[in-house]
Formats: structure tokens, sequence, C-alpha cells
């Protein structure tokens, strides 16, 4: 039986490639680890930080992000309050109010809404990048202390096409990104 067994688990002698094969395959596997990794995190935002003491904060007023950009997109002041105002109430166990009083007070402007080149070929604009930047004063009445907030991100688009028919293509990314950005830097400590 002894005998049998020994013809079963013949084994290949070892070869002198075998420690490189070997450092080939984990540095293949190890590559493939950082690069699941970079792109199951590019973008993504969770809300599972937020860091909010409910025994002293119950009660939240969102003011109307005003536009003070040089550029004013007439949908994006009011979508992107209550994109905002929607992801505190999702998102938080703060109850919303209309009261000055509130436990905290948002307050916050549209800072700037611009276009510019983001890539050139054969001397001609083929790409442009809408960049749309957010101010928020997060006033904390508990403890009388305000938090300035700045968020800003960047979309890219076709250089053929106008800024109007790019805003209608990226308008709910916009609003997403944008909101989500501002809450993650407001309540997650980002």
């Amino acid at each position: 039986m002894t005998s049998m067994i020994k013809k079963l688990s013949y084994r290949l002698p070892a070869t002198s490639d075998e420690p490189k094969q070997r450092r080939k395959f984990f540095m293949r596997i190890a590559c493939s680890l950082l690069l699941a990794a970079l792109f199951t995190s590019c973008g993504v935002y969770t809300f599972r930080d937020v860091s909010i003491d409910y025994s002293k904060y119950k009660t939240i007023k969102v003011n109307i992000l005003e536009n003070k950009a040089r550029y004013i997109n007439p949908q994006l002041s009011p979508r992107l309050t209550e994109a905002l105002r929607q992801k505190i109430a999702s998102y938080t166990k703060l109850s919303s109010t209309n009261n000055d009083n509130a436990d905290y007070v948002v307050k916050g402007q549209i800072t700037g809404y611009d276009v510019s080149t983001s890539a050139i070929s054969g001397q001609q604009s083929v790409g442009n990048r809408l960049t749309v930047r957010v101010h928020i004063d997060l006033l904390d009445n508990i403890t009388q202390k305000t938090t300035n907030i700045d968020a800003s991100r960047d979309f890219d688009f076709s250089a053929s096409l106008t800024l109007p028919q790019a805003e209608g293509a990226l308008l709910s990314d916009i609003i997403k990104n944008v909101s989500d950005e501002a809450f993650n830097r407001m309540f997650s400590n980002w």
C-alpha cells in the first residue's frame, strides 16, 4: 500500500526557474489586487461614517444655495439645494426645520461654474471641462462654531457640444456628485 502511495505522490524535480515563476505569479496577484482596489474606490462615496452626536444635535436648516458664479445655470441652485436636503434626510437622523435656531444651519453659494479646455488634438480643442465650485458655511448653534467647506467637481464633455447641450447631459451628474461631496465634507470629516 505504501508503495502505491509513493507512486501516486510522485513529484517533479524542482527547476531553477521555479523561484522566478513564483515571484511572477505573486507579482501578478499583487498587481491585480491593487488594480481592483483602485477601480472599486474611484468616485464611490459612502455615507456610513457620518459623525453626528445625536444626543446634542436634532435639527438642521438648509438655506437655498445662492448662485454667485459668473455664469448662472438657473436649474442648479434649487436642484442642488434640494439634493443636499434629501441627502441629509436620508443619511442622518436630523429633522429639517425652517427655524434659524436649528442645531445646524447650512448657508452656501455656488461660487464657480467655469468651462476650460481639457484636451487638445492637432492644435484643436477636443474636450472641455466644466468645473462647479460650492462654498458652504455650516453653523453649529450648539457650540457657536462655523465650519467653512469648499467642494469642487470637474465634469468633462466633448468640445463639439455647446455649454447648454453639455449641461443637459451633465446636470444630473453635477447635482449628484457635488451634493455627495458637500455632504461628505460637512458630516464625514473628509
